[in-house]
């Protein structure tokens, strides 16, 4: 989880601390991405295959 925080603060959607916790913070950074993405073939806030190699790609 410590990754997926540093992928969204790198792209300066989180702002939390980097804990390893999936909370609000992290949810609501994460469907940003997907929303900015288009990214809508999958629950937002979900850190599915489609999320990640966008994410890590």
């Amino acid at each position: 989880m410590e990754k997926l925080q540093r992928l969204l603060a790198g792209r300066g959607l989180y702002r939390g601390k980097i804990n390893g916790r999936f909370d609000w913070r992290v949810e609501d950074a994460l469907s940003e991405f997907q929303y900015d993405r288009g990214i809508d073939d999958q629950e937002w806030g979900f850190y599915g295959p489609v999320t990640r190699k966008a994410l890590e790609g």
